[in-house]
């Protein structure tokens, strides 16, 4: 996990601002969260139980987990064998 990761995501979450996420990925500042929430820990807990250990990662309505970057036509190939 990135070092600043977990604090970015912390405040997007307490704010539920898109904005904040888009400012995040594009390496600009985003303040301290303003409030508690367990809802990363909880995530990074369910993702350790699915066997989740990168991203990205897509589960598929079969249950199948597709670990790292693909392609669109890998993408759609993969939602086509899902469906």
């Amino acid at each position: 996990m990135h070092k600043d990761s977990y604090g970015k995501a912390k405040t997007v979450i307490c704010e539920k601002s898109l904005a904040l996420l888009e400012d995040a990925f594009a390496k600009k500042p985003v303040p301290q969260a303003k409030c508690e929430t367990s809802v990363i820990n909880d995530t990074m807990k369910l993702a350790e139980i699915l066997g989740i250990r990168g991203t990205p990662a897509l589960i598929m309505p079969n249950g199948i987990i597709i670990p790292g970057y693909k392609d669109a036509h890998s993408l759609i190939d993969a939602i086509d064998k899902a469906s």
